[in-house]
């Protein structure tokens, strides 16, 4: 029988899983994958990054952008515990990743050898698959089980590999299962379907709510929201499903979101709620509506909102077989006030679009990003303000992608992910997008970014302070404390690393900026000084007459600017 390294048996494996990079730093503990990964780099390639926690959020972005599985290693101790925060990410938004940690030799180990950890407790809670290798003939086994795991639980994958075995010869006869695994669609079931036609019918102010499993089915989505007259709403890690523009779509709700969404959410009474786990529905869905839930994991039922009717199956089948099942609603005052509603939205963002006032709004500075943006561009989004700006000022085609970290919302997750989306997509335009509180985190990274000659756009919204934290203080706490940023000159930073850097202070110097970003052919990072103000808080609104007094609403729309943008209620009753 032919002998192959133990190491390379491995790689081979997770070459027919698809997996074409890893992500990592080399150690003692992990140098017997390191010989197999310079034997096999016609076929893997390591991707040396300067942080692995930078590993493990490229990782988790390229599942996110490609759905194929993410690799990562980090060797024994610190090199292992700096992979936890992207592997939190890569778990909470559901997407595999595979995890291959070092450890010291078999015959070291439980023996307090330097380095070592008993890395399984650790990395449990993580992790849908945590094992230890435990001799070198089962490494390819357990690598193979990982990754099944992986793709089959959408989560974490770890492997822990002890150092010696990876250097050993064993028998080259296994047999990956990569070739055979498969998945499949779930239907819905036609009586569940019909149970909720007449929930549709006798609705007045339906809203349709759409997550992740609508994805690849805009078509559909829009043939839904046309037939029954419906508006629709969406998760914000679903925005780019839907175009921005489609004049019945109304962005997201809560507080990354827009007025649109909230207010048609919360006045609803009925919410059909598809292939979404919305975290915030408790607090921002009406909670007197009806309610129709739509997915393929039936323990997410009644999780969000008391649920009439639960559908299980595939989010698009169910919306093309509602079509074809149920009867068409007229375009009635309520789907016409929305399509006003958002209409009114739009026009107010972009009448900020020219505006040169010193230190600036965001929207100028997504104007340029939108004009130079390609389309099929990947936005690679940090956590904070910077979401809320880009949720609702990216015009985003329908084919463009979007991603940032959902449920962890772990800062610092835009360098990384970006390294992640041009490595899998290298023929692509990739921005990043970055407050400069996130952008400090990883921007080590830059040099990743320049080594590899990822020619990715990175822009910074920089306002000296954590500002989503601050907005929160304002509301809950007796003084604004601990969110002050110290100022830095990002342009000269990354400038310094090796990439094509610009500080922008004025509006004129914007366009040459992002014009000059378009065509570089190395990484470009953009840093743009803005105003330190609060976003308009959609999720604490103070406009109703109801619930407060002219003043109050005067003060409000002042402080945020708002105008030519009245109520859903007021369009209603016109």
């Amino acid at each position: 029988m032919t002998k192959i390294n133990a190491g390379v048996a491995m790689l081979k494996v997770m070459e027919d899983w698809g997996i074409d990079h890893l992500y990592g730093l080399p150690g003692g503990s992990f140098n017997s994958t390191m010989d197999a990964l310079f034997d096999e780099q016609n076929h893997i390639h390591y991707i040396q990054v300067r942080h692995e926690e930078t590993g493990a959020l490229a990782a988790a972005a390229d599942a996110k952008v490609t759905g194929k599985i993410g690799a990562v290693f980090g060797s024994a101790g610190p090199g292992a515990t700096h992979l936890i925060n992207g592997l939190y990410d890569a778990q909470m938004d559901h997407v595999p990743v595979l995890a291959l940690l070092g450890q010291v030799a078999s015959t070291a180990m439980n023996t307090n050898a330097f380095q070592e950890l008993n890395e399984n407790p650790m990395f449990a809670d993580v992790s849908v698959y945590n094992r230890t290798v435990m001799n070198a003939e089962s490494l390819p086994f357990v690598i193979d089980e990982a990754i099944k795991a992986a793709y089959r639980h959408s989560g974490v994958a770890v492997v822990t590999i002890p150092v010696d075995y990876g250097y050993e010869e064993i028998e080259d006869n296994f047999v990956s299962t990569a070739a055979t695994y498969q998945t499949a669609i779930i239907p819905p079931n036609d009586a569940q379907l019909k149970a909720a036609l007449p929930l549709i019918k006798e609705a007045k102010k339906p809203v349709l709510y759409i997550g992740q499993g609508v994805r690849g089915g805009a078509e559909v989505v829009k043939a839904f929201a046309e037939h029954f007259s419906m508006p629709v709403a969406a998760a914000v890690l679903a925005k780019g499903i839907i175009n921005d523009d489609y004049e019945n779509y109304l962005g997201s709700a809560a507080r990354v979101a827009t007025k649109p969404a909230n207010e048609a959410l919360l006045s609803a009474d009925l919410i059909i709620s598809v292939g979404s786990n919305f975290p915030f529905g408790n607090f921002m869905f009406n909670k007197d509506a009806k309610f129709i839930q739509v997915d393929i994991d039936g323990s997410k039922f009644g999780r969000r909102h008391e649920v009439d009717v639960a559908i299980l199956g595939d989010g698009i089948m169910s919306l093309q077989r509602l079509i074809e099942l149920g009867e068409a609603r007229s375009a009635d005052k309520w789907y016409k006030a929305n399509q006003q509603n958002i209409k009114n939205w739009h026009n107010w963002r972009h009448s900020f679009y020219d505006d040169n006032r010193k230190p600036m709004r965001p929207e100028p500075v997504y104007k340029e990003i939108n004009r130079i943006a390609e389309d099929d561009a990947i936005f690679v989004v940090d956590v904070g303000n910077v979401t809320t700006h880009s949720v609702r000022h990216l015009e985003m085609n329908g084919k463009q992608q979007f991603t940032t970290s959902g449920w962890f919302a772990t800062m610092g997750y835009a360098v990384p992910g970006a390294i992640g989306a041009q490595l899998s997509f290298p023929d692509r335009q990739v921005f990043t997008i970055n407050g400069d509180g996130g952008f400090a985190m990883n921007m080590q990274d830059i040099i990743t970014q320049v080594k590899y000659k990822l020619p990715i756009i990175n822009v910074i919204l920089t306002n000296d302070s954590l500002g989503f934290i601050e907005a929160e203080q304002e509301v809950t706490n007796k003084a604004i404390f601990g969110v002050d940023l110290y100022d830095v000159d990002f342009g000269k930073a990354a400038e310094a690393m090796g990439a094509k850097g610009f500080t922008i202070t004025d509006y004129d110097q914007l366009a040459p900026a992002f014009d000059a970003a378009k065509v570089s052919d190395r990484p470009v990072v953009i840093e743009v000084k803005i105003a330190n103000d609060r976003p308009f808080p959609v999720d604490a609104m103070e406009l109703d007459p109801n619930n407060f007094t002219a003043e109050q609403i005067e003060a409000f729309k002042k402080r945020y600017e708002i105008h030519d943008m009245p109520n859903l209620a007021d369009l209603l009753a016109e």
